[in-house]
């Protein structure tokens, strides 16, 4: 089994966390997405959407999508349960996790990839194709964001330590990705009323503080 990885890119990342808070020793590949190595021949072999991150198995099978390959590892290594452990609770850290990954991830993405001084990904308006940026997702996803930061704020009143409660689950990974992938892209100038911490403005949120103070999570934080 091995990991098709990029360090800096937030969806590998969300599988590399899960894969570290789950105790796993999974060999990684790395793959340069800044510098279009994800878009050659070498790797559209492996992946022909040209995404990441793809997990291989020992018998050539290969899952390109963050949650697929979690919820295989779930299947595998259930402890500590990241996805649930109830029909009901499974239900909610999925329904909690699109909203992360749609407002947050997503959000994210299309700012970063369609911003016209962004020459890292030039033509590279759409994941995994060759494409010109498209202005009005840079808009939209501004937009998204804002009520994404709200959005999180209002799922931590009451107590939570974490966004669906006292423990910690995927979508806090998914979560602390967004915030930093945002963070990373300067997307979140527009947003800096609702996330101050992220201007050093405020305290960091307590369901970010794992991503800080606990090994092995902390080591994907930085």
């Amino acid at each position: 089994m091995k990991l098709y990885d990029c360090a800096v890119a937030p969806n590998p990342r969300r599988a590399r966390m899960f894969i570290a808070e789950k105790g796993l020793d999974i060999p990684k590949v790395e793959i340069d997405i800044l510098g279009g190595e994800n878009l050659k021949d070498s790797f559209i072999a492996i992946n022909p959407r040209g995404l990441l991150p793809v997990l291989e198995l020992d018998d050539g099978t290969r899952f390109d999508e963050a949650m697929a390959i979690c919820r295989y590892l779930e299947e595998l290594h259930p402890d500590p349960p990241l996805l649930g452990t109830t029909p009901v609770e499974r239900a909610q850290i999925a329904c909690m996790q699109r909203k992360m990954e749609f407002e947050g991830m997503i959000a994210t993405s299309e700012v970063f990839r369609n911003k016209l001084e962004n020459d890292s990904f030039a033509y590279r308006s759409l994941p995994g194709v060759p494409s010109p940026a498209i202005p009005g997702l840079v808009e939209r996803g501004t937009q998204t964001l804002k009520r994404f930061f709200i959005s999180l704020e209002k799922y931590l009143e009451g107590g939570n330590k974490f966004i669906m409660g006292d423990r910690f689950t995927m979508v806090d990974i998914t979560a602390v990705c967004a915030v930093d992938f945002a963070k990373w892209t300067a997307t979140v100038t527009a947003c800096a009323g609702t996330m101050k911490y992220l201007h050093g403005q405020a305290p960091v949120p307590e369901y970010l503080l794992p991503a800080i103070t606990k090994a092995p999570f902390g080591a994907f934080f930085s």
